[in-house]
């Protein structure tokens, strides 16, 4: 990726040409056509039918994904866009704005409207300029008619998802795996149900790792697999090797997983990461965590080794290591949230974590701890200041969808009525980029699956 050194790298919009781009032999469409890197969006430009619009005067700039950023996209989704010129339309002129663009080493970043009619977000961040969560890769290909960035992911534009109506659905739901998820999926589950679908939804708690395992067995697999952290490659593989499935994500949300104390501890209200890696490890009282804490042996709770939040909790804090927290005295490892948080709040020296839905809805009963000066909030999590901010997602795969069209259905309805869920339990929007990328990747995944049968 090209660094651009300026002090505040930005894009300057020109509603007219006049200044910004030297005057070349080649327009936008043969500009695109005759770079390699360009070969997906040449012919994706094609396939909409905006070559003609793209050859014209202008100007226009267009923020031009490589190869590799649509690679990084589902197959699926791209074999959807390609037979479905009106979104793929929609997607292709969100990259593109009116005017001639030009780097900068001064001006403001801020929102620009796009052909699309949507608005992108232009960010300067360190040497960086991102375009909604794209990254430049080269700026300033000049055309005869406007200008050529290339960035390294598709940007994608709001989505509208189909209506689900509930009452509709028929068929059986079975949905398992992170305790961090179990609250939202729940609360959908619910609004599922009240809305008029009579089939049985069933929500399991098991920890991330384990379901996993659930949606990739041979026999009777879930549906849907929660997570807290994201599918790993000896997953994938057990997918492919026990069911033939191949598991698509969608992030719905995020989580500041939350560290708590007993109410009744007023010493450790902020703890750095080291202080909390001995308060999780080898730290036998309190006093051994910080000079002048009190003589108060710690009481440990952690989720069990299948969840997820586990698994995110040492990669952070331990750098990976399991062996550390495992070999702490007084460790109670548990899959159940609602089990550590009964353990916390009924100890003044213990110290436990989880996620921050958990807590929310018990702060009279547990006390947050920040993390190197940083609480969980909304705006610490999105900006990942907050050191244990993390993702949320789920899964399903195309094979379901084939074999349960009805599952397919309670997708669209699940991430239509995410925002509702995630604000019920206390948990953080996903950012609107990773949000309309799920939706879309969900659209053209029912799509497909509709295709097949």
């Amino acid at each position: 990726m090209q660094k651009f050194r300026a002090l505040a790298i930005v894009l300057v919009i020109a509603l007219v040409l006049t200044g910004a781009v030297v005057a070349q032999d080649q327009n936008l469409v043969e500009l695109i056509a005759g770079d390699p890197d360009l070969s997906t969006l040449a012919s994706l430009v094609e396939a909409a039918g905006l070559a003609d619009t793209l050859s014209n005067e202008g100007p226009f700039t267009v923020f031009a994904p490589t190869n590799d950023a649509f690679a990084a996209l589902p197959d699926f989704v791209v074999e959807y866009l390609t037979s479905n010129p009106e979104v793929l339309t929609s997607v292709l002129t969100y990259h593109v704005v009116p005017g001639a663009a030009m780097t900068r080493d001064q001006a403001v970043s801020g929102p620009v409207t796009s052909m699309n009619g949507a608005a992108i977000t232009l960010t300067a961040e360190d040497a960086d300029l991102l375009v909604d969560q794209a990254r430049l890769v080269t700026a300033d290909k000049a055309a005869s008619n406007g200008v050529v960035h290339t960035i390294d992911s598709v940007i994608i534009p709001p989505i509208a998802l189909p209506e689900v109506l509930a009452a509709d659905v028929t068929g059986d739901i079975a949905n398992a795996g992170s305790s961090t998820v179990f609250p939202v999926s729940q609360f959908i589950a619910a609004e599922f149900a009240a809305e008029g679908y009579t089939g049985e939804i069933t929500v399991d708690s098991i920890g991330s790792g384990a379901g996993y395992e659930r949606f990739c067995a041979a026999e009777s697999p879930s549906d849907i697999a929660n997570a807290s952290r994201a599918i790993r490659q000896s997953e994938i593989d057990a997918c492919a090797a026990n069911n033939n499935r191949v598991p698509v994500e969608f992030r719905i949300g995020d989580d500041g997983l939350s560290v708590v104390v007993n109410p009744a501890n007023d010493w450790a209200g902020d703890l750095t990461l080291a202080e909390l890696a001995l308060a999780f490890s080898t730290a036998v009282t309190w006093a051994d965590v910080r000079p002048g804490f009190p003589e108060c042996e710690i009481v440990r709770y952690s989720p069990g080794t299948d969840s997820g939040t586990f698994d995110f909790f040492t990669e952070v804090v331990f750098e990976e290591d399991t062996a550390p927290i495992l070999a702490a005295g007084q460790l109670n490892l548990n899959e159940d949230d609602n089990v550590l948080l009964d353990g916390v709040a009924a100890n003044e020296c213990a110290i436990g974590y989880f996620g921050y839905a958990y807590y929310v809805q018990n702060t009279d009963r547990v006390k947050l701890v920040a993390v190197d000066g940083v609480a969980p909030t909304a705006e610490s999590v999105a900006s990942g200041a907050y050191v244990l901010a993390r993702p949320l997602f789920i899964y399903t795969a195309a094979d379901v969808l084939v074999e349960k069209p009805h599952v397919g259905q309670y997708l669209l309805y699940t991430l239509s009525r995410m925002p509702d869920a995630i604000a019920a339990t206390g948990y953080f929007p996903a950012n609107p980029y990773a949000f309309n990328t799920a939706k879309l990747v969900a659209v053209a995944l029912v799509n497909t699956a509709s295709s097949s049968n």
